[in-house]
């Protein structure tokens, strides 16, 4: 590898340094989570380190996939003190020790990710059947290792297999469908609106502008480079957020559905124990838990007062709509005004649409939801 590598740099300085099929160039170790010294002096062209494993993927124009793949993929033990190389020829690459999103070849026992080949159809599993990128074809095969890495857990560690498949659902799956081109949504219609924040289009634009007068493969690695962090960073906080957030505030849902007949005997009010962001749990934990009638209040206590709140579950995640709204006659309505016409004490607020209100004690508010249901 090392002769192919000096040759293609020889053959770089004869016909310059953008080449397509010339252009291989090696991304050390030192650049991995944190910068230091000379960006520069973190790229080798002429001297390769034998032990350490080579990682080629394609030069050129970036995106999303790749740089995350490439991100993930050095976070695996067999992995972590990879280069990598980043170059179209096919010679080089038959002799690096992985390639992504470049060569055609999906086969993970040789270490090969990519998913533009005619006839590739890999799915994640367990449930989702987006069609992957490399960054999915990676995470597939190392999330898993990763996961168990940060948790400082067993892999086979329920919680480990959970975040697992969170971290695919509420990161991955987003950058495997965007780069396949599948829409979010099956409609013909154009968006009403732009949304060019997503992690997809800020990795887009650090690739070189047009009208930067640098375009040498330095200035593109040291872009390269720039997006795997970006990427990266918002990986791993994907992760602590999932592992640090999102499990502990299931584990408390979980408990209060398991309880939700302590709270009241119709099975469908469910008081929480702590504040937590439940709504991102309680439809799967419904599902998994075979709840049935479905929950239809949720109590728990202001943050910010000692007032409790009473908050209608949505039809599903992501929609506005209540699966049973608060009622009409109650909605907009304040303080003495709403206690008489509820017929409850110590009433504080419902909202004009229905699918919040609160109450200054527990009891009120179960009282509010109780009428809600018979409404």
């Amino acid at each position: 590898v090392r002769e192919l590598l000096l040759s293609h740099s020889h053959s770089s300085a004869m016909f310059g340094s953008r080449s397509l099929y010339c252009c291989s160039r090696i991304w050390n170790r030192s650049l991995f989570l944190k910068c230091s010294g000379s960006f520069r002096a973190s790229f080798s062209t002429n001297s390769v380190v034998s032990k350490q494993k080579l990682v080629g993927t394609h030069n050129g124009t970036f995106h999303c996939d790749e740089t995350l793949a490439c991100f993930i993929l050095r976070l695996s033990n067999r992995f972590s003190d990879a280069q990598i190389v980043r170059t179209r020829d096919h010679q080089v690459l038959e002799k690096l020790d992985a390639a992504l999103d470049v060569g055609g070849v999906y086969d993970p026992q040789s270490e090969r990710y990519d998913h533009h080949q005619k006839g590739f159809t890999e799915v994640f599993g367990h449930g989702f059947n987006t069609k992957l990128s490399s960054a999915g074809l990676v995470y597939k095969h190392y999330g898993l290792e990763i996961i168990a890495k940060e948790l400082q857990l067993d892999q086979g560690h329920p919680d480990v297999h959970r975040l697992f498949l969170a971290v695919y659902k509420n990161f991955i799956e987003a950058v495997d469908a965007i780069d396949n081109g599948i829409h979010q949504y099956d409609t013909d219609q154009p968006p009403r609106y732009v949304n060019s924040t997503s992690l997809g289009h800020r990795i887009g634009r650090l690739n070189l502008d047009w009208i930067e007068p640098d375009q040498s493969s330095a200035k593109e690695d040291e872009a390269f480079h720039r997006a795997m962090e970006l990427a990266g960073s918002e990986f791993l906080e994907c992760i602590h957020f999932h592992a640090k957030s999102w499990l502990p505030a299931r584990s408390i849902v979980m408990e209060c559905l398991a309880k939700r007949y302590d709270t009241d005997s119709s099975g469908e009010i469910m008081k929480l124990s702590k504040q937590c962001p439940w709504k991102l749990h309680i439809f799967e934990l419904e599902e998994e838990m075979k709840i049935d009638p479905p929950i239809k209040y949720v109590l728990y206590q202001d943050d910010r007062s000692e007032n409790w709140r009473i908050q209608a579950v949505s039809v599903a995640p992501e929609r506005f709509e209540s699966r049973k709204a608060l009622p009409l006659s109650w909605r907009g309505l304040e303080k003495e005004k709403l206690s008489e016409e509820s017929s409850i004490p110590g009433c504080v607020f419902v909202h004009m649409s229905g699918f919040i209100g609160a109450n200054r004690t527990y009891e009120g508010a179960l009282a509010m939801a109780r009428a809600s249901l018979m409404a």
